[in-house]
């Protein structure tokens, strides 16, 4: 299973994140796991700095740019420099804040050209009858990797994130089935964009009202690669009660 570990803007002391980052470096000597952290930007180099575990960092987002006269961006050369090897990439909550597809294509270009590893979050609104958040999908996936060189695309992440899951507990998040439908068929999109077996081999993994009640049940049964996981990774107490579940 891949953990990755988004802490948003929830962890706002060094105290906390180096504790987080204790029980990370724990569970990722666990054959088969990874865990990426995604701190706030400001923690990133306190926790890269001769950090010998298997443990990943993440930044949160990149900046559009590529540097220059740009007050409060963060590049993904930047981020490189520090030891990060993956950025979160058109989370919902960026794409709500203005990002839009063309945004997103950008900042993953720049992302891939800097050597780190995208984790594209896509996810419809709302699910219908008839099946058009399906259509919904397809978009956002072919809007962002259709401007990438074929073998830039094999890089990339899938993390599938419905917004309608988001900030929900684990009774109402997705069911297993549910989650193998949406696999499979972000399996059949990525066939028509990338090459050969490269669909098959690109990692999917999900974020959405994800908890130590659903992770177990979730991770058996749906052919998902792991989890994106945002506020059951900031408290230091249910982070390692939901690494459990995967041990």
């Amino acid at each position: 299973m891949l953990i990755v570990a988004n802490w948003k803007a929830y962890v706002e002391d060094i105290g906390k994140a180096k504790k987080l980052f204790a029980i990370s470096k724990r569970f990722s000597k666990e054959k088969g796991n990874k865990i990426v952290l995604a701190p706030p930007a400001p923690f990133l180099s306190a926790l890269t700095l001769r950090n010998k575990s298997n443990v990943g960092f993440a930044a949160q987002d990149v900046s559009q740019t590529t540097g220059g006269a740009q007050t409060g961006e963060a590049t993904a050369q930047s981020y490189a420099a520090v030891g990060v090897k993956y950025a979160i990439i058109g989370h919902s909550e960026r794409r709500a804040a203005g990002d839009t597809d063309a945004v997103i294509a950008e900042k993953l270009s720049h992302a891939v050209a800097h050597g780190l590893t995208p984790i594209l979050c896509v996810g419809e609104h709302e699910r219908d009858s008839e099946g058009r958040y399906l259509g919904f999908i397809r978009e956002e996936l072919t809007n962002a990797l259709q401007s990438l060189a074929p073998k830039e695309r094999t890089r990339i992440i899938i993390a599938y994130e419905p917004l309608w899951a988001i900030g929900k507990n684990a009774a109402l998040s997705i069911k297993p089935n549910d989650l193998i439908e949406m696999v499979l068929y972000i399996r059949k999109v990525l066939a028509e964009l990338l090459h050969g077996k490269n669909a098959a081999r690109t990692l999917i993994i999900y974020g959405g009202a994800v908890e130590p009640d659903n992770i177990r049940e979730l991770a058996a049964s749906s052919r998902i690669d792991g989890f994106l996981v945002g506020h059951a990774s900031v408290n230091p107490h249910i982070f390692m009660l939901l690494l459990k579940q995967l041990v």
